[in-house]
Order: structure tokens, then sequence, then C-alpha cells
């Protein structure tokens, strides 16, 4: 049940990966500002079941590179491919969440022979200026303050929904993202005023999951 890490050159930089297990294969997309390390726990149950379980770092987040320039969805999703090219994956399963829902969904739609099945967790629709709020807020809060203040700021965000250890580890991530643009909240930005039309080039089998608390940050 070893889980390896390893990192695939790009020409934007360097992508880490976790992977483990044997079977099935299953690709595991992470939400903004968080990492490959979101599905820590959640790798090892799909091992037993007899999967190939890879949970990738988009670039600008984790121990991925920081990309060159800003990234879209589009972008993202290729680098998708381009990891199941590099680890001669034909066709996998993909499962997102949050912005790793909308990478996930147009790999689905622009790639339809490399996908299997898919699952998107928590990828909600955003009007105009939800998005905007969504990527000023970001935008702040990935400040660095010369006080050492955003650092207690950004403690408490998750904890209505999180437990201690969890929210630390997605603050280890989080802080990783400071300092640098809000490559994930840019990325939705641009994307979800298409996004509909994109989800009806979907044409595998999908499973929507949808949560009630953490989508409350974003109110």
């Amino acid at each position: 049940m070893k889980i390896k890490r390893a990192f695939l050159d790009t020409e934007d930089g360097q992508i880490h990966y976790r992977i483990g297990g044997e079977g099935e294969p299953l690709i595991l997309l992470h939400q903004n500002p968080i990492s490959s390390n979101e599905y820590r726990e959640l790798m090892p149950i799909f091992i037993k079941e007899k999967k190939l379980v890879i949970a990738m770092d988009f670039l600008g987040f984790g121990e991925s590179d920081k990309p060159p320039r800003m990234y879209y969805i589009e972008d993202y999703a290729k680098t998708v491919i381009l990891l199941l090219d590099e680890l001669g994956i034909k066709k996998a399963n993909v499962l997102g969440h949050h912005t790793g829902a909308f990478v996930a969904a147009e790999v689905a739609a622009v790639y339809p022979e490399r996908v299997n099945k898919l699952v998107l967790s928590g990828i909600d629709y955003f009007e105009e200026e939800q998005r905007k709020t969504l990527y000023n807020r970001f935008s702040e809060a990935y400040q660095i303050k010369e006080d050492g203040s955003h650092l207690i700021e950004r403690w408490p965000v998750r904890l209505s929904y999180v437990d201690l250890e969890l929210n630390h580890r997605c603050l280890l991530d989080e802080f990783k993202c400071h300092g640098y643009p809000p490559y994930g909240p840019f990325a939705i930005m641009n994307y979800a005023e298409k996004s509909l039309e994109r989800f009806r080039l979907i044409n595998c089998k999908t499973l929507i999951l949808s949560g009630t608390e953490d989508i409350k940050q974003l109110e």
C-alpha cells in the first residue's frame, strides 16, 4: 500500500504527484488552495479497492512549481493528460473537488476518450459578481503582511467544518500560495461563464456531489 511521490517535467515547470496501488486507474484533482495532500487518507482506501491511484499537485500549488503565467482551466486539463501520458495510462476514472472538479469536467469534455467515469465534488456555478468576489477575496488573502497577521487571520476560516489537525494541514498548503497570484480563482473566474456549455460536452457516466458547509466561506 506504499504511496510514492514523483515529479513530471513540463514546459511550465515540474508537477508533483503521488501514486500507489495497482488496477483500474483513478486520478484525484484537488481544490484551491490545497494540494494532493487533500487525498492523503482517501488514497489508501481506493488502493484497497484494487485501484491505481494518482493525486497530482496543480502548477502553482503544493510541491509543484509556480507556472510562468496565469493558468486557465484548459491549461490544467492539459497537464492531467500530460501526466496520464507519462504514466502510460490510456483511460482513467477522474475525481475532482471544487477547482479540481472544474478541471476534471474539462478533461472529460475535451478528452472523452481518456475518461471512463467522472466524479465532480462541489462544482458550484458562480455568477459574474460572485466570480469577482471570489477572485478579490483570495487575492487579498494571499497577501503576506509585514506584521504576520495574515497567519492568524486564515486560521479560523475552515474551523466550522474541519478539525484542528486538518485545518493545520490545509493552512500549510495555503501558505505556499501566499505571495503569488490566485491561480485557482483566476482559472475559475475565466471558466465559470462558459462552464455550463462545457458540461454539455460530457458524455461519460458522472456522479455529482454537493456539500453545504465549505462553500459558506465564499458567501
